[in-house]
């Protein structure tokens, strides 16, 4: 059996900022679920004994959003759309893209508000920004006001579910299953990039003996 107060004393509170800040601040962070995770820490911060109170999380998971935003767009402002030929964004694919492009299109620097509300897409979001004409203080300003709403909203929505007498009762296996859907699927999304990184070796390297079996000898 699970022993939920070690699982929650390892996640903790510096845990989930980490994962917060690293899901916008740095393209790899596409592979977290930020909702399931926020959603998670409000009902663990109903439990006796929480890992942290709710309003330190209500400060801490804003706090750490923004400032993944601003090193996501400092990524974009520096590298411009190079990056959109990094590993990172191969992995996160195409698709992911042209839907933050379209939401630009659609909604302008509000997207950047948007855009927490909706995974993967609130990874490249900042990136883009940050390479496109978008002053600073605009993308600021609507990433505060979404990181603040997305934050403080789903953890506190966690937190009040917790007040509910059934989650309150079995709270213990409520932990239990919240870390899991936390955890699973990273797991999952880990091992898909792995296994994408090796079929491109073999690729690679399939090619280059191709390539060395048509070259003619000297």
């Amino acid at each position: 059996m699970f022993d939920v107060d070690t699982l929650v004393n390892s996640f903790g509170l510096l845990g989930i900022l980490v994962v917060i800040f690293m899901e916008t601040g740095l393209l790899i962070g596409f592979i977290f679920p930020g909702d399931t995770l926020l959603f998670t820490a409000g009902i663990m911060a109903h439990a006796e004994n929480s890992f942290a109170p709710l309003w330190v999380l209500l400060i801490g998971i804003p706090l750490a959003a923004i400032l993944g935003d601003q090193l996501g767009f400092l990524i974009g402002r520096r590298y411009g759309p190079r990056v959109l030929d990094s590993q990172a964004m191969k992995w996160i694919g195409p698709e992911a893209v042209e839907r933050t492009n379209h939401f630009f299109d659609r909604f302008g620097p509000a997207t950047v508000t948007l855009a927490r509300f909706v995974a993967v897409i609130r990874t490249v979001t900042p990136v883009i920004a940050g390479f496109s004409s978008m002053p600073h203080r605009t993308f600021t300003f609507y990433s505060v006001i979404g990181s603040v709403l997305w934050g403080a909203g789903i953890t506190s929505a966690g937190y009040l579910l917790g007040e509910v007498p059934v989650v309150q009762e079995y709270m213990h296996w409520v932990i239990v299953v919240g870390v899991s859907l936390v955890l699973i699927p990273m797991l999952i999304k880990v091992a898909s990039l792995i296994r994408h990184s090796r079929r491109e070796v073999g690729a690679e390297h399939s090619g280059t003996e191709k390539l060395r079996t048509r070259t003619p000898p000297r």
